[in-house]
């Protein structure tokens, strides 16, 4: 398997070469070789968070202007290659992408502060804890959109559930609005992960 002709193969190869990298900077910086599962959770959910959000960006800044563009060329070849092959894979990495950010966020609140009690204390915006507790509430937002508002409409619009075409023009409203808000909410929610330890330790 070529790691260049498939997306599995390019997914082990990067990973294996993160942790070949991350092997060799624990040796160099004299740690020795060990697993440091909190810092492969923080990984994840930078990976999974990048994902999701890339995704996310994708739909709202390139796909959905696209696909207005494509219905308005009435000549054109139109969008249905887009919501066909495109939008159904791209939706199945979006919403899985958003639940392994939430998850591997919430286990490294959990066990990444060294005290089990700092998600509670993230989520109810205690002293030290604010920029990353603002961070999580958006982050859950953002996922209670996509599962309960964005996938269930998406479904209608792509054929997935039998819907009439009123019931796909409501939905495309909708989840159109929801991609719309995760959208905005991304960029306060980026400054804030970021912000905890870099900056903004409220």
């Amino acid at each position: 398997m070529h790691p260049l002709n498939s997306v599995k193969g390019a997914i082990t190869t990067g990973v294996v070469l993160a942790i070949i990298i991350g092997i060799c900077l624990s040796v160099w910086g004299g740690m020795g070789i060990a697993f440091h599962p909190i810092r492969i959770d923080r990984w994840l959910h930078i990976v999974a968070g990048v994902m999701w959000i890339g995704l996310l960006y994708y739909f709202n800044v390139v796909q959905t202007p696209g696909l207005a563009v494509a219905a308005a060329d009435k000549g054109g070849p139109g969008g249905a290659g887009i919501s066909k092959y495109i939008a159904p894979r791209a939706l199945l990495w979006f919403r899985w992408a958003a639940v392994a950010t939430w998850v591997t966020g919430a286990l490294y609140l959990m066990v990444g502060f060294g005290t089990a009690n700092v998600i509670v204390r993230a989520f109810a915006l205690q002293p030290g804890f604010r920029t990353i507790g603002v961070g999580a509430w958006l982050g859950t937002v953002m996922l209670f959109n996509v599962w309960v508002f964005i996938w269930p409409n998406q479904k209608k619009i792509l054929g997935i559930v039998p819907a009439t075409d009123d019931e796909k023009a409501a939905a495309r409203k909708i989840a159109g609005r929801a991609s719309r808000i995760n959208f905005i909410l991304s960029l306060p929610m980026l400054m804030c992960m970021g912000g905890q330890s870099h900056g903004l330790p409220f």
